[in-house]
This record gives C-alpha cells, structure tokens and sequence, in this order.
C-alpha cells in the first residue's frame, strides 16, 4: 500500500474511543459551570457563547442544559465543538489531560517524516480541538503538531461518510492525485466513502471499537497496528 499523503482519523484510530466519551467529555461537562461563572461576560468567551442558537445564549442555566443535552446525544454540531476545544485548552495545559496515543503512532508519525509521506488529520472534532489533542500527547515526542500538515473537520470538508468531502480534501492538494491518499479510519461507511472518492482505504481495528462484520473484513484491508501498514 504506497501512499504519499496519510490521511488519519482519530478516534478509535489514534487513540481510544473511550479518550473522548469517557475522559474528554466529562471533563468538558465538569469545568463548564464554573468556566460561565468567571468568564460569561468576558471578550475572549464571548464568540463562544454568541455562536450558540439565541434562546440558549441568553443564560448560563439554558447554556448548560443545552450543552448538556447535545453532548448526551453525541450531537456534532460546530459551536459545540468549538467551546469543547475553549474548554479542553485549559485541561491540557494544567496537564490534567493528555492524550493516550496507540504505543504505534508516534513510531509511524516518525517514519512517515522521513519517507517523505504528508501526515494529515480528517476528525469530527473540530480543527482547534484536533490540534490540541496533538500538542498535548503521552508520544515521544509529545507534540506532534509539527509533523502535521493539515487539519480538516466536518465544517472545512464536509461530513465524513459522504465521497464529496474527500474528494474536497483531495482538491486542496492537487498535486498528489486521489489514488496517492491513504485515508485509515475504524469506521466502514468513512472508509468506503474515501475509497468511493478514489482515495486508498484501510480500516483499523482497535481495543474497544465496534465489532467488524465478515463482509467488511472481506472488502476492506483491516490492520490491528500501523506497523502493519508496511505489509498490506
């Protein structure tokens, strides 16, 4: 499998599911009331509070009860992304988070750098926030960022199970064709949708993801490592 950019996922790709619903999540939840206390009526959160709908905008108690709700819904919708990542920043600068990386990431990240092959991110989380769980990882090097050439989330690319989102990332790089992408995702439908895109596909299957059914095994490579990439 010869590729020239890597285009990664990275829940259940990079790092564990359970990073963001389990850890990313409730950390979000918990520092939200107190976030709205000291900074409700500040500059800096008020882009924040403003992108969300007016009738939730208008008090902290109607504020939190929405973000309450689209978080139990695992809702993807660009302004609760956006405060998500405002309140993930101060988590991972006190260190109280860090992303967990599969033990093979790095590794890859480091080689791929010296193939010469682009290292690029497509997740559902948004841009800010994607860039903040790569600054801030158990890696070595921890931060990973400089590795990265670009950043694309539902809003700059489109939704991830739909062939016209890959095919909008691939425009942006003209100069490396569909067929040199390697897009790798745990989920079937994304990984057939860039495959449809003409992009090279390959499901990852790690602890705690959903179960494979044979028929995806059967049209699609699946890997347990990226050290197995090399021999696909």
């Amino acid at each position: 499998m010869v590729a020239k950019v890597a285009l990664l996922d990275i829940e259940g790709t990079v790092c564990p599911i359970s990073f963001v619903k389990d850890v990313l999540f409730p950390y979000a939840l918990e520092v939200l009331p107190d976030t709205l206390e000291s900074e409700w009526d500040s500059a800096e959160f008020a882009q924040y509070r403003n992108a969300f709908p007016s009738e939730y905008a208008a008090s902290q108690t109607a504020f939190v009860d929405h973000v309450k709700d689209l978080m139990s819904r695992d809702v993807k919708i660009a302004y609760l992304k956006s405060l998500q990542g405002y309140l993930w920043l101060r988590g991972y600068e006190t260190g109280q988070l860090k992303a967990p990386l599969f033990p093979d990431v790095a590794p890859k990240f480091a080689m791929w750098g010296k193939e010469g092959v682009q290292i690029m991110i497509y997740s559902s989380g948004s841009v800010p926030a994607q860039k903040l769980l790569f600054r801030y990882t158990n890696g070595e090097p921890a931060d990973l960022t400089p590795k990265i050439t670009d950043y694309f989330d539902t809003v700059n690319a489109g939704p991830k199970q739909e062939a016209s989102s890959y095919e909008r990332i691939a425009a942006k790089y003209p100069e490396h064709p569909a067929a040199d992408w390697l897009f790798l995702s745990d989920n079937v439908k994304e990984v057939e949708a860039a495959k449809k895109a003409g992009m090279q596909g390959c499901i990852v299957e790690r602890p705690g993801n959903a179960e494979l059914s044979d028929e995806a095994r059967k049209e699609h490579a699946v890997i347990q490592s990226f050290e197995a990439l090399p021999d696909l």
